[in-house]
């Protein structure tokens, strides 16, 4: 297993990323090449760096030579379209520490920039109090990962496990390849926590990052918080709606941190935030089927999920496409998106 290597040639910003869903053929459920190579380019073309094989991206559900496909066919995607700067970021979760680290080197092998990384929920029980087991995930796979690693706190994917601010603290000043953390738990207290240590001007020479191109970023997992997060001082979000809405996501991103600059800027910041808000709790109860049939209703691929992930069923489907909260965000992308081209 190799240890922490060369520093990866595209740095890692503050900004908005989205988990890219993969995409199956019908019937075969054969991983779709041409609708994953699409979207990945379209979102990278608005802002949006793409993180593969993530919760969204059904990592659960992929082998791992279909994730080395995700990865070399986005980094040669975004290559063709000139797109050269834009990392990928590729899911490493697994069962155990040890494929953890395993799925770090293939992904670095493939062209991955940076990972990120969630503690296995399969024995919770036994994981979600322990705290030196916890940190000890993280030390290990960051330690022997050959790029940066981030830290995924999502309780609904790990059976329960939610980091507490102090943890994640500690990760920080301790593991210096871990470069960030993605809060899915929704917690904006935690974000204010741990951003308020590592924003310091004082962490990055008193915790200097192994690679000077990973800085340790404080990410929300949701776009519904995307304001108060600028204002704690975080770095952006990963986000599941920056799929659907790319251009109205990175909009919003850049007129929270301009706000803060440019208070006369910050109506405009609430109006997005407000949309975007909305559109987000309403989208996110429909979950990825959800989100896959908004992308084929808005651009012609998307497909259902791999079973036993059911599709969305037509009448639900049919409500979420109609909901104001939906039309709304619908109606934002088209303005931004129009204004770029």
């Amino acid at each position: 297993m190799s240890g922490v290597d060369a520093s990866p040639v595209r740095p890692l910003k503050p900004g908005i990323y989205a988990p890219i869903p993969s995409f199956f053929l019908p019937e075969s459920e054969d991983l779709d090449i041409p609708s994953f190579e699409s979207h990945v380019v379209r979102v990278a073309t608005a802002g949006v760096g793409p993180l593969l094989a993530g919760s969204m991206g059904e990592a659960i559900h992929l082998s791992h030579e279909e994730r080395i496909t995700l990865i070399k066919t986005a980094r040669k995607a975004l290559d063709g379209a000139g797109l050269v700067n834009v990392p990928v970021i590729a899911g490493i979760g697994a069962g155990s520490t040890r494929e953890s680290i395993e799925l770090a080197n293939e992904a670095a092998a493939a062209g991955a920039d940076y990972t990120i990384a969630i503690a296995s929920g399969y024995f919770a029980g036994a994981l979600s109090g322990n705290k030196k087991a916890l940190k000890a995930f993280w030390k290990e796979v960051s330690s022997k990962s050959p790029i940066p690693v981030m830290i995924y706190n999502y309780p609904g994917a790990s059976g329960g496990i939610n980091l507490d601010s102090d943890l994640i603290t500690e990760i920080a000043i301790e593991c210096p390849n871990i470069c960030g953390v993605k809060l899915t738990c929704g917690d904006v207290g935690k974000l204010t926590r741990v951003a308020a240590t590592v924003s310091d001007p004082m962490f990055s020479s008193l915790h200097p990052r192994t690679n000077m191109n990973a800085p340790f970023l404080v990410l929300g997992g949701f776009s519904d918080f995307l304001l108060p997060s600028a204002y704690s001082n975080g770095h952006g979000a990963i986000t599941g709606l920056a799929n659907v809405a790319p251009y109205a996501i990175v909009k919003l991103f850049e007129l929270c941190e301009a706000s803060m600059a440019d208070p006369s800027l910050l109506p405009e910041a609430q109006r997005l935030q407000s949309i975007v808000g909305r559109a987000d709790a309403t989208i996110a109860k429909a979950s990825i089927s959800g989100t896959k049939y908004l992308l084929q209703k808005l651009y012609s691929y998307g497909g259902h999920p791999r079973r036993p992930l059911p599709p969305i069923e037509p009448a639900a489907a049919e409500a979420l496409w109609e909901h104001t909260h939906t039309q709304d965000l619908v109606r934002l992308e088209q303005e931004f998106s129009g204004m770029v081209r």
